[in-house]
């Protein structure tokens, strides 16, 4: 799977991004250094065409608008007439009704790829309750395969819920990650940037699901060499050296993957 990181690399993709305030440098940065080409483009009287021009388009909803909600619809609406895959975060899905009611309003105008969130933030936008605090998952009681698999039935897409382990599934086939380390938490914008690094894959790989589970190994080991070398430090030093492990991660990284299909 290992060799789309290099595919990523020589195709260049231009990612449409249409996310939150926080996170908007860290994604450019992140896509740059896997490879992408990244661009922010939120207006509505030039977001279809700006998508019509992408690899893939990714959808974030972490500070969200009505207007933005508008821009997000017309983009989306403009990706699936050009066959363009959409991946849709639904940033705190669950913690006001505005920002659920919306999350599902995109799902239900959009044909949605891939959906990317914690387990939180993926059951409530599917109608079911789990605990969630702003927009942090919090504890829900479901096992999350069963909740990505019934998800990915319900809206007809690949669903990706990322945890301690993360689960991928699309129809009848589901995979487990366990790559990734605990200090990706304590640096605001790691689970945006996943989204945007999924829609990088998804623009050079046909098959949404191996493009998810190859991003996400990708993703999870660069944070795990990272967290090696800055074990000493803190999460400003992580923030970089993440940066700097995805702009150097390979084919001969596959080792390190722990993937399991279910």
């Amino acid at each position: 799977m290992f060799e789309l990181v290099q595919v990523v690399r020589e195709k260049n993709p231009l990612v449409h991004n249409i996310t939150n305030v926080v996170v908007t440098n860290f994604t450019a940065n992140g896509l740059l250094a896997i490879g992408a080409s990244p661009v922010m483009a939120y207006a509505k009287e030039e977001v279809g065409d700006m998508a019509k021009l992408a690899g893939a388009l990714v959808l974030n909803i972490g500070t969200l608008s009505t207007e933005i909600i508008e821009s997000m619809i017309i983009a989306g609406k403009a990706a699936n007439e050009k066959g363009i895959p959409v991946v849709l975060d639904p940033v705190g899905a669950g913690a006001t009704v505005f920002r659920t009611d919306m999350a599902r309003k995109i799902l239900s105008e959009v044909n949605i790829s891939i959906l990317r969130g914690n387990a939180a933030e993926v059951a409530n936008v599917a109608g079911e309750q789990w605990a969630i605090k702003g927009v942090d998952g919090g504890s829900g009681g479901r096992d999350t395969v069963e909740l990505a698999q019934n998800v990915a039935g319900q809206f007809d897409c690949t669903v990706v819920i990322t945890g301690k382990t993360d689960v991928i599934s699309k129809r009848q086939v589901t995979y487990k990650v366990a790559n990734g380390h605990p200090i990706l938490t304590k640096v605001t914008g790691t689970g945006c940037l996943l989204s945007s690094v999924i829609g990088a894959f998804a623009a050079i790989e046909e098959d949404p699901l191996k493009a998810c589970v190859t991003a996400v190994a990708v993703y999870g080991i660069a944070a795990e060499k990272a967290a090696s070398v800055t074990s000493e430090k803190g999460p400003g030093s992580f923030q970089i050296e993440f940066i700097d492990q995805l702009s150097t991660i390979c084919k001969e990284d596959d080792a390190l993957a722990k993937i399991e299909r279910i």
